[in-house]
């Protein structure tokens, strides 16, 4: 039932499809569009590169074709902690235990040279800790935020995706889950229409981006300040521009928001909630010789969302008994904010990451987590140095914070989508997360990790909490 509801609402993009393939414009009629011309010498640039996943299965080359999954089991504890205090929305103080898991099935078919399609289906499952509440920086990317989801397998990712040859010289490209092509234009444009993860695209960083081998916390391996347009399960529908040249990118996405804040249903109608994503990308270290990239961010969402500083005056009044950022009419509101991602090679197996956000903190934090301003940096470690190729280590450090009426609204009894105590003696939400990644067998992983969180949802009053955890991740 979900598939056939998620083919109906493609509909509307079939035009555009059939505009985009229409004569094969990206490559016109050339034998072998991809054709490489020589490059002249340029000095060498050591990299960093995290090393190429392990698979059960061979993934297949030089084909039209590609089918492969991934199974992600991340279990995590916490003992008890000190609270002053509990509210609904808080992490939970005494001990506890929860086992999530993600499974996914990739595909995807090429059309021509310049075009294919793309398809993933999901299940996601299991539980978070206190249901994935308490914490702005949870300490597990994987939870689906609303337990009363349907376990049913869904449609994740459904897009086409386009390229425009800009130039004929080709670069070589690795295949995956979402491109399948061997070799692309060096200057291009890429288009994408369908449901994706704003993520999938945006603020990547190749230290802290992955969940299945990387950290788990969502404030680390996101923006945490970036409000990206996500339903529950972390996915839009829309389209991306990707305009792409030797040492630089521009790309720019519109998505449809959700109804509701943390909501599954999104808004079908865009001139009442969508969605702005830009981001700039220098492919540069700040280290002569050493491979880096520097990407500038900014976002506009609108959507139904509240304001905090009307939420308390309402309060203030008696007019509602607590402060309430969804008690208002329907009304569109504005929310933005930017962020810089920073990466870079240190030696051949050490590379650094750093990511800076901020938002406007006034409007009601909505799809993503509740942090208005957070600075995160971390290390990753590549296990060639010690003789395991495929072993990764990471440690990284991540403060959060919120806006002087986001803290108002949260020590008048308020509550967000996710967090809220019923009072608050603010204070940053700080958080240290290290792991081990073990390559154990072909497509066979193994993580033991912790996450370290002082004064969690910002209340000085309620921890600190350590949060072991253990991942088992299969890659076919």
């Amino acid at each position: 039932m979900e598939i056939s509801r998620c083919v109906k609402n493609w509909l509307p993009f079939v035009f555009v499809i059939t505009l985009l393939n229409w004569g094969d414009l990206a490559y016109g009629q050339r034998s072998d569009p991809l054709e490489s011309c020589e490059e002249p010498e340029s000095p060498k640039i050591e990299r960093a590169d995290p090393p190429a996943p392990e698979s059960m299965l061979p993934n297949v080359r030089d084909s039209r074709y590609w089918l492969s999954g991934q199974i992600n089991f991340i279990f995590q504890t916490h003992p008890p902690f000190r609270a002053k205090y509990t509210g609904k929305n808080s992490l939970i103080p005494r001990y506890e235990k929860a086992t999530s898991r993600v499974l996914t099935l990739y595909s995807g078919v090429r059309i021509n040279n310049s075009g294919e399609l793309l398809l993933d289906i999901e299940e996601a499952g299991g539980s978070a800790l206190s249901t994935g509440l308490g914490v702005a920086g949870f300490p597990n990317l994987d939870i689906v935020r609303n337990p009363l989801l349907s376990k049913a397998p869904y449609v994740a990712r459904a897009m086409f995706h386009k390229v425009f040859a800009l130039s004929k010289d080709s670069i070589e490209a690795e295949r995956g889950p979402l491109s399948l092509f061997e070799q692309l234009p060096r200057r291009r444009l890429e288009i994408r229409v369908g449901k994706f993860s704003m993520v999938d695209f945006f603020d990547q960083n190749p230290v802290g981006s992955d969940t299945r081998f990387q950290f788990l916390n969502w404030a680390i391996d996101n923006n945490a300040a970036y409000d990206y347009a996500a339903d529950t399960r972390g996915y839009t529908v829309g389209g991306v521009a990707d305009y792409e040249d030797r040492n630089w990118g521009v790309r720019f996405a519109e998505g449809l928001m959700p109804k509701v804040a943390n909501g599954i249903d999104l808004v079908w109608q865009p001139w009442k909630a969508h969605a702005e994503n830009f981001e700039f990308e220098i492919r540069r270290g700040v280290i002569p010789r050493k491979a880096g990239a520097i990407r500038l961010l900014g976002y506009t969402n609108y959507a139904n969302m509240g304001i905090y500083r009307e939420a308390v005056a309402r309060f203030e009044a008696g007019i509602d008994p607590v402060p309430d950022i969804t008690a208002h009419p329907w009304r569109t509101t504005r929310k933005y904010g930017f962020g810089v991602n920073l990466a870079q090679t240190l030696t051949p197996n050490l590379a650094a990451f750093a990511r800076w956000g901020w938002n406007n903190g006034k409007t009601e934090s909505f799809a993503y987590t509740e942090v208005d301003l957070t600075f995160a940096a971390g290390l990753g470690f590549y296990g060639s140095k010690w003789h395991r190729k495929h072993d990764r280590a990471g440690l990284a450090f991540v403060t959060n914070g919120i806006a002087k009426d986001h803290q108002n609204y949260l020590a008048q009894g308020g509550y967000g989508f996710l967090i809220g105590d019923g009072a608050l003696n603010y204070g940053r939400e700080n958080i240290l997360e290290s792991f081990y990644t073990a390559h154990v067998w072909r497509g066979i992983y193994v993580a033991p990790g912790f996450n370290s969180i002082v004064n969690p949802g910002y209340n000085r009053d309620r921890g600190p909490v350590v949060v072991p955890g253990f991942r088992l991740h299969v890659e076919f």
